[in-house]
């Protein structure tokens, strides 16, 4: 077994960049996707003062002009770590600001589409956090608004970003492994005391339960490898926490193609867990945990050799801090510089929400 460090794996031309190829977009015609070099600087405004907000803001290294929150305090808090940076409690009047470019929408899922609407309307980009909407329906608005207006959308689908998924990727795309078969992925936390009192358990805010939390994640990364899924089973139980959605989701998605992808996602994993499985006819990609209470962010590659047997095993691991908003913030200013649409999108979004809202359908009948 031959075994890296994330600083050995770094050495791949994917790596170098920190963010995910992406094919080049065709012309974009509004003028305002080609007034930027790529010196310009940029500055925008963060909608939400949460965690994620916060997040969002030291991953931007305070390229930032104003924040907003429906909690003064908070505003001012994340405030007072940029110097210059304006708290309101306005998002309305936030986004429609002349000095920024661009807005990142942290807030609580019913919230998303909203602001990310109203920005792109104002003509400003948007990095709206995961999963963009409650439902796909509630992205229409943001995709109209930027046709309109030509501002570029992206969503935050931050796991592609993690060191072991970009290297994850450079090996697919080489590929090294073969036709794909299937991905088996499991993500979850435990909760803690009061979770199930969290707006996330409020289905008005949140739109749903652990599906459209974690789970939302595992389906967009299947998706980035498989493709659409055109059949899509799954179930979303409460098991433990006294709340009106799920604690859990299961499901098992097939692409026409006949690949599949079994999937959980879980409020009563009590030992933090996160493992996604690519397998392809040749080779075998493994990636467990993401850092932190998660445990050593690490990514196995199974190579199968014509004869059978044992696979040759290369692993690389990643013990230094998640980079993955970080890169996926300089993917999102790159798009904006270049005109160049993101990915992921709103159309990514909405079809990770479709497979959820097939699911929570399915619960209703």
């Amino acid at each position: 077994m031959r075994h890296r460090t994330g600083q050995a794996a770094r050495r791949g031309p994917l790596v170098q960049t920190g963010v995910p190829r992406q094919q080049p977009a065709a012309a974009l015609a509004n003028p305002l996707q080609y007034a930027l070099s790529l010196n310009t600087p940029l500055q925008g405004a963060i909608i939400g003062c949460g965690l994620i907000g916060r997040k969002r803001a030291t991953a931007l290294h305070g390229a930032i002009a104003v924040c907003c929150d429906v909690q003064e305090d908070r505003a001012e808090q994340l405030a007072r770590a940029f110097p210059g940076v304006c708290p309101t409690t306005d998002w309305q009047a936030a986004v429609r600001r002349d000095d920024i470019d661009f807005v990142v929408v942290a807030t609580t899922h019913d919230m998303l589409a909203p602001v990310a609407a109203a920005a792109a309307a104002a003509g400003k980009h948007v990095l709206v956090e995961k999963p963009g909407a409650r439902s796909a329906a509630e992205l229409d608005a943001v995709a109209e608004a930027a046709a309109r207006t030509g501002a570029l959308v992206r969503v935050g689908f931050n796991h592609r970003y993690h060191r072991a998924f970009r290297k994850a990727r450079e090996i697919f795309d080489s590929g090294a492994l073969g036709e794909m078969m299937f991905i088996r992925g499991r993500y979850g936390h435990g909760g803690r005391p009061g979770y199930d009192k969290e707006w996330r358990a409020v289905p008005a805010r949140s739109g749903g339960g652990e599906l459209i939390d974690q789970g939302a994640h595992l389906i967009d990364l299947s998706r980035w490898f498989l493709g659409d899924f055109t059949g899509v089973q799954g179930r979303a139980p409460t098991y433990f926490w006294n709340m009106p959605v799920e604690d859990n989701g299961f499901l098992l998605l097939e692409t026409a193609r006949g690949q599949i992808a079994f999937l959980h996602a879980s409020w009563t994993e009590w030992k933090n867990l996160f493992s996604f499985e690519i397998a392809g006819r040749i080779g075998k990609l493994d990636i467990g945990g993401l850092g932190g209470s998660y445990g050593l962010e690490r990514l196995t590659w199974y190579r199968m050799s014509p004869e059978m047997g044992p696979p040759e095993t290369m692993a690389w691991e990643y013990p230094m801090a998640d980079d993955s908003w970080d890169a996926e913030c300089a993917a999102f200013l790159e798009d904006i510089r270049l005109g160049r649409q993101p990915q992921p999108g709103v159309a990514d979004a909405q079809a990770t929400l479709r497979v959820i809202e097939q699911v929570y359908r399915e619960k209703q009948v």
